[in-house]
């Protein structure tokens, strides 16, 4: 007799389909799985072992052997355990088999029989959702997954022994709630800021477009602090957003808890970090920085001072808002639509341009420095501006800077207005940066000024095709902050500003 138990296996975030199926037969004693397993999977024979010891039931002196269809597709994780385990019991009698076949099962076994906390239990619950089945997960882990379906049927049950008994009427398993983060940290506030009013205008126009942005500036002028400052004025997660972030986090095992937070990311990896800790990759093609920080910020501080191989690796994502992960036997593609903040010195001792100061390397200092970022990533930049050091006059001085929450409104507003155009043109986008070529052209109506402008602009500056949408969603964006419909020249004049900023990214450029 074969028993058979739904599970799944992930590539990204999809949740692809597999039969655990699990056959005693007579013959020497022997426990097998077959499938395409690795060391994970194969391992849990002794998990599952010590499990059902644990939970009262021993394996008979049979041979045993466990097949996870389809046998073409990797199988990797621990999540396997349980579907094994439960297979097992229905083929033993211990449980009526019948019950499993409206569950998708997953979760890790301990050698006492609990069940321990898995990755994916969101996908996964999806997944199982969209083929009209339920879910069985670890109690840690049922927080996450009641996110999929309010109607969905959940079992999450802290051990083994605890299942069988709900499916023998003994003791029943509730639904489990979905699980938030309650966060109390404070952002930090925009107030704080002294001085660098045109760089908190930058800051401003690229939380209103979702625009990446570049800061140039010697060090202590407020580059991070400004970039640290940017999730305090950005909205919050919408819920068709707040299931993609988590998705990924919970692929990546960084849902603290199964807790889902409507926070957006914001992710800061050293400037060490290998490509594969960036893009994504290593055995099990997990998500890297960027997917992490979907639909929210990747701010990369020392920008220069990254692998130009693996700051290169950026320009699909950034273009594409998704990341490939090609391996001889399988694609795997995380989505990553970020917002880039950068952050840089204007030379090697980052102290070029800056009043009284004299490299000893002269220009080359800087042009060597800056020439580790290339033109095509440097393209892909909508906004660049310099951020000199703070005067003592700016330290010393009385003003008080708008907070956060006021210039949060306004972003709020700004964004609005986008989403509610998109909406009526049925285009899937949500903000400026990320509309089309051609969209870009539909939604950015200049009048007369500003087309002029624009065509005089382009011609002496030499705008790549890139340049010049990137140029006209900036406007637009611009735009929408004040609340007019049509771009003037006012605005066009404000982006392509931002796009030429500063001698020092001239250099690079």
């Amino acid at each position: 007799m074969v028993s058979k138990v739904n599970t799944v296996a992930f590539q990204g975030i999809e949740a692809r389909p597999v039969d655990v199926q699990v056959m005693i037969a007579p013959g020497k004693m022997h426990f097998s799985i077959v499938g395409l397993p690795d060391k994970a999977v194969a391992e849990s024979r002794e998990r599952v072992q010590a499990a059902l010891h644990a939970s009262g039931l021993s394996l008979p002196h049979k041979r045993i052997t466990v097949n996870l269809a389809p046998a073409d597709l990797p199988k990797e994780g621990s999540h396997y355990d349980l579907p094994i385990a439960l297979g097992l019991m229905a083929g033993l009698g211990a449980i009526p088999s019948d019950v499993l076949n409206d569950y998708v099962v997953l979760g890790e076994l301990s050698l006492d029989g609990s069940l321990a906390n898995i990755v994916g239990a969101l996908p996964a619950a999806i997944g199982a959702n969209a083929r009209g089945k339920g879910l069985i997960c670890p109690a840690s882990s049922g927080g996450e997954a009641a996110w999929a379906d309010r109607d969905m049927d959940i079992l999450s049950p802290p051990s083994l022994i605890a299942l069988a008994n709900h499916f023998r009427g003994t003791q029943i398993l509730s639904r489990p709630l979905p699980a938030i983060s309650q966060l109390t940290d404070t952002l930090p506030d925009m107030a704080d800021i002294k001085g660098q009013e045109t760089a908190k205008r930058a800051l401003e126009i690229a939380a209103a477009g979702g625009h990446n942005l570049l800061m140039a500036g010697p060090p202590g002028s407020g580059k991070s602090m400004l970039a640290a400052r940017l999730p305090g004025i950005l909205p919050d997660l919408t819920p068709g957003e707040l299931l993609e972030v988590s998705m990924v986090s919970s692929i990546a095992g960084e849902l603290a808890d199964g807790k889902l937070t409507n926070r957006r990311p914001f992710r800061a990896p050293h400037h060490s970090a290998t490509m594969a800790a960036m893009v994504g990759g290593g055995v099990k093609a997990r998500p890297g920085e960027v997917s992490l920080a979907h639909n929210g910020v990747l701010f990369l501080d020392e920008f220069p001072e990254f692998s130009p191989q693996v700051l290169d690796s950026l320009r699909q994502p950034l273009e594409a808002g998704e990341t490939t992960i090609a391996r001889a036997n399988h694609r795997i593609t995380y989505p990553s639509r970020i917002q880039l903040i950068a952050a840089m010195n204007p030379c090697r001792c980052g102290m070029a341009g800056e009043p009284g100061h004299t490299c000893k390397r002269g220009d080359r200092c800087a042009t060597d420095y800056q020439a580790r970022i290339s033109g095509p990533l440097l393209d892909r930049i909508d906004l660049r501006v310099d951020v000199p050091a703070v005067s003592a006059m700016d330290m010393i001085g009385k003003t008080v800077s708008e907070s956060s929450e006021e210039v949060a409104k306004r972003v709020l507003k700004a964004q609005r207005i986008q989403q509610n155009r998109f909406e009526e043109m049925d285009a899937d986008c949500r903000l400026n940066a990320h509309a089309s070529a051609s969209l870009a052209e539909v939604i950015a109506v200049t009048d007369l000024g500003g087309e002029q402008l624009l065509r005089d602009a382009a011609e002496s500056m030499k705008f790549s095709a890139r340049a010049y949408h990137r140029i006209l969603k900036v406007g637009r964006t611009i735009a929408d902050l004040d609340g007019v419909a049509t771009i003037g020249r006012i605005h066009l004049a404000e982006a392509i500003a931002y796009r030429t900023a500063g001698e020092r990214l001239a250099i690079a450029a």
